[in-house]
């Protein structure tokens, strides 16, 4: 055993373990402060572990604690969050494969250009298109409302996606598109009959990419929902900011722990379809 212990493999391990440390260590941090009660959070050092499993932080967190005036706790913001993701996705997933199919498979006036513009969309910050956004949704009657919100995740989402799809299905053989059309089949007949069953591992690839950036967003949920849409992270945010006197790290801890649960516990049920789509050539260029 030890003739296999070379330097290069003794460097992996090591790199390995410490990456596992510089994420596992925080996370451990943030379960068991989330377990404890104030006078044992300030006691104590962060690293000991709870005298007892003490979930009163994680009920305070999910339904009374007080954001500004309102003292709900953050579920308004979860299910705020989930309407406008699942809403999100599922648009963006659905033009986003058509558009990458028509992009792939069909030709499309100025083909070239459009991908052009795409990679453009794909990798312009945002941040610079936030104002204009804000007067054209205000013109149109859809700012600070959960159309408006659902719709800018849907326009910055879509480049990305559309890059993804595109390059999935142009590794589809050409002779099937082809004996489809020889069949009599049209566009849509070809994509909903044939190309879209075969897509679900990249469909679910593209899946995951939105529901993390749409889940965990904060600056498009804070200037587009408005009050009555804002999603969990900006709930997040008030939370820590409008505590008085001695913070309630346990109630941040439970909050912050309910908010990251979604997105991470959707990778976990599907990491190996997501490995498979990428394998499959879902985010190759």
């Amino acid at each position: 055993m030890i003739r296999h212990l070379t330097p290069a493999r003794i460097g992996i391990y090591a790199f390995l373990i410490i990456s596992a440390a510089f994420f596992l260590i925080p996370f451990f941090v943030i379960v068991t402060t989330s377990l404890k009660t104030v006078d044992e959070i300030r006691g104590g050092s962060i690293f000991e572990l709870p005298q007892a499993l003490d979930f009163s932080a994680w009920t305070k967190a999910w339904g009374t604690a007080c954001i500004g005036r309102d003292c709900a706790g953050i579920s308004p913001g979860f299910f705020n969050s989930v309407k406008i993701m699942v809403l999100s996705t599922g648009i963006s997933l659905f033009v986003a494969a058509l558009n990458g199919f028509a992009l792939a498979q069909w030709r499309v006036p100025h083909d070239g250009k459009i991908l052009a513009m795409l990679l453009l969309g794909a990798f312009l910050p945002y941040q610079v298109m936030l104002y204009p956004l804000v007067r054209m949704f205000s013109i149109a009657g859809i700012n600070q409302s959960l159309a408006g919100v659902v719709l800018v995740h849907v326009l910055f989402g879509l480049p990305i996606l559309i890059l993804i799809f595109r390059n999935f299905y142009i590794s589809l053989p050409a002779e099937l598109i082809k004996a489809a059309r020889v069949d009599g089949a049209g566009f849509f007949q070809t994509f909903f009959r044939i190309v879209l069953p075969m897509s679900v591992n990249v469909i679910i690839v593209a899946a995951i990419l939105s529901v993390t950036g749409v889940w965990n967003d904060y600056l498009l949920g804070l200037i587009f929902a408005g009050r009555e849409n804002l999603p969990m992270t900006v709930a997040l945010a008030g939370l820590v900011g409008t505590q008085i006197g001695v913070p309630e790290y346990n109630v941040n801890m439970a909050a912050t722990l309910i908010t990251a649960l979604p997105p991470l516990l959707l990778y976990l049920a599907s990491g190996r379809y997501f490995v498979r789509g990428v394998t499959a050539g879902a985010v190759k260029g």
